[in-house]
């Protein structure tokens, strides 16, 4: 049988195939689809955890339980989960664990952009990464078994590309009979007392000679043999671009680049002119191949930032030498220059009423400039966190000051507030991100007595990655109604006494809250109420603007708003995308009453 999938689709298909029973993750681009293709089989579990590191511990607790399980993430993910990622290698498993980590060259979606091959390298665990969505199928099976041959998690590693591309998959295989479940009682193995731990530190090394052997035979390990004057060794997508780019030369294809076959490299370099390594991100073929004595090149033509494509492998092997001019690509459809888009929170947006207010408060507007810097400090400071949110610091709100990593935001804010600098500090965070890593940080702002305001964006979903459940919602990945965490009663456990629910589209009493808030000598919080724009089905009565009353002087547009915008020197706004009623916010703001509902003539 034969289905047109994405990578996602292909390796959660796969996965349950190979007989999974547990899975875990937290959604982020690009391995949110994982789960929740999944989640639909409703003979296996399947679960959003409430961040990466939990999501890791459930599989491991699974895994030892003899059943097989897999973990999936995005790369950042895996800092948060590296804890028990480390702990899961020295101690082995008992079924099965997958650990699929979606890397993002390019930055698609992220706010870096990591070569989690590395993390693998560092706990000495095997890693595979297929090419297309027919080896995300294949490769799970792989994955599985390698695992519990060898006792160890094994990292598959996709990258945007691979998980997000669609191409025709061969179905080979109807499901494999899941593990029955069985804890073997193994204190020296599980207990990672110290006086175990040295002896599961030599079993990983001892572990690791042996898949090194193990890779040397690997199936998925392959050469393709042509014209030997250039040989190209490549992982992953790469795989796709060398194909394309030298369809006549000899390519070695890893499926596992780690450990790396070494003795298939050898023999695929001792018979080849010159060695070429194409690969995304960091040179982590190439300087492993180097340091066995291999002359080869890679990153010394090929860019070490940014996602590859053929036009860039192309270059690239010009420069080196080894094409003497690029291919000429005719393009097949030619498109007029586009006018620019800025990213805009989305008209109706529970976000936007809170980023006006903070934006236009003290001293604020007036000292930041057209890129949001300024010389002089501001009598507000605003940190922020991960989320559809994090829009908030474009033009024209430029509502956010910071923003580093998943729940850092309100430790951020009581650093600075701690550091003695002047001016008060808020921190920004939404309620999923929250759940994932902003408890920890109200605790500590709580224990250690800051005077920090946090403002709680709470829409009831996980908006950015595609609106998925937490544990705010009370439902879960498989659809069931389970215990909601509601956040007051959670922040006044944690020691909040100062909290204020509050909804997302009164500006007024938005306005006196943080004022109230940013006053008050201990930690603040504020709960900001209102569902995600995108979700919100009935809409009514847009608003339009009279422009006998309307004299441009353009408060509704610092709401960045998508709806209202400026045509023929008026103000406008589009009643297609205006939410009307449940907003309001504009309305609210014109100081000429400009802005109302339509009226029947």
């Amino acid at each position: 049988m034969k289905k047109l999938l994405s990578g996602n689709e292909a390796l959660a298909l796969g996965a349950y195939h190979a007989g999974v029973s547990v899975a875990s993750a937290y959604p982020g681009t690009p391995s949110t689809e994982i789960l929740q293709a999944l989640a639909k089989f409703k003979d296996i579990y399947a679960e959003w955890s409430t961040n990466e590191k939990v999501a890791m511990e459930v599989c491991l607790g699974a895994a030892y339980a003899g059943v097989r399980s897999m973990v999936s993430m995005k790369h950042v993910g895996l800092n948060v989960a590296a804890d028990p990622f480390m702990a899961a290698s020295i101690t082995g498993i008992n079924g099965g664990m997958v650990v699929v980590n979606a890397d993002d060259p390019g930055m698609h979606s992220s706010q870096n952009e990591q070569d989690n091959r590395n993390y693998a390298k560092l706990a000495k665990i095997p890693v595979l990464e297929p090419a297309d969505s027919q080896e995300m199928y294949d490769f799970m099976s792989y994955a599985f078994d390698i695992s519990e041959q060898f006792d160890t998690p094994v990292m598959l590693r996709t990258t945007t590309r691979v998980s997000h591309s669609n191409t025709v998959v061969h179905i080979t295989r109807t499901r494999k009979s899941a593990n029955k479940p069985s804890f073997k009682h193994n204190i020296p193995k599980y207990v990672m007392l110290p006086v175990y731990a040295r002896a599961r530190h030599k079993a990983i090394e001892e572990r690791l000679i042996k898949v090194a052997e193990y890779s040397d035979t690997f199936e998925q390990n392959f050469i393709n043999w042509g014209d030997t004057s250039v040989g190209i060794i490549t992982c992953g997508i790469s795989y796709q671009y060398a194909r394309e780019v030298f369809p006549a030369s000899s390519i070695l294809k890893l499926g596992m680049p780690h450990p790396l076959p070494k003795a298939l490299i050898r023999q695929f370099a001792d018979k080849i002119e010159s060695l070429f390594v194409i690969e995304e991100l960091d040179p982590f073929l190439q300087e492993q191949i180097l340091a066995m004595g291999i002359k080869v090149v890679g990153k010394e033509y090929i860019p070490i930032t940014g996602e590859l494509s053929t036009a860039i492998v192309e270059e690239a092997a010009v420069k080196a030498g080894f094409l003497k001019q690029e291919i000429k690509r005719t393009p097949t459809i030619s498109l007029p220059d586009l006018p620019a888009r800025p990213p805009l929170l989305c008209p109706g947006c529970p976000h936007t009423g809170i980023f006006f207010v903070l934006s236009t408060m003290g001293k604020r507007a007036k000292l930041l400039d057209e890129n949001g810097r300024s010389e002089q400090q501001s009598d507000l400071i605003l940190t922020g966190d991960i989320g559809c949110y994090s829009l908030g610091a474009n033009p024209p709100l430029r509502a956010l000051d910071t923003i580093s990593c998943m729940g850092a935001g309100i430790g951020e804010a009581l650093g600075m507030e701690k550091a003695g600098v002047e001016g008060n500090i808020v921190a920004l965070i939404g309620d999923s991100t929250f759940m994932h890593s902003g408890i920890t940080g109200l605790v500590n702002a709580v224990y250690n007595q800051g005077k920090i305001t946090v403002v709680i964006l709470d829409n009831s979903t996980t908006a950015m990655t595609g609106h998925q459940d937490h544990p705010g919602t009370g439902v879960s990945a498989q659809g069931i109604q389970t215990q909601a965490v509601n956040l007051e009663q959670l922040c006044r456990g944690i020691g909040v006494s100062d909290i204020h629910v509050v909804d997302a589209y009164n500006i007024k009493t938005l306005r006196n809250t943080v004022k109230s808030c940013i006053n008050n000598p201990t930690v603040s919080v504020i709960i900001v109420q209102g569902p995600c724009a995108v979700r919100v089905k009935s809409r009514s009565n847009p608003r339009v603007v009279d422009t006998d009353k309307c004299d441009n002087c353009g408060t509704c547009l610092t709401t960045g708003c998508a709806a209202i915008s400026k045509l023929n020197g008026k103000t406008v706004i589009d009643t297609n995308l205006c939410v009307g009623e449940r907003c309001k916010i504009c309305e609210q703001l014109c100081p000429k009453k400009a802005i109302g509902p339509i009226t029947e003539e």
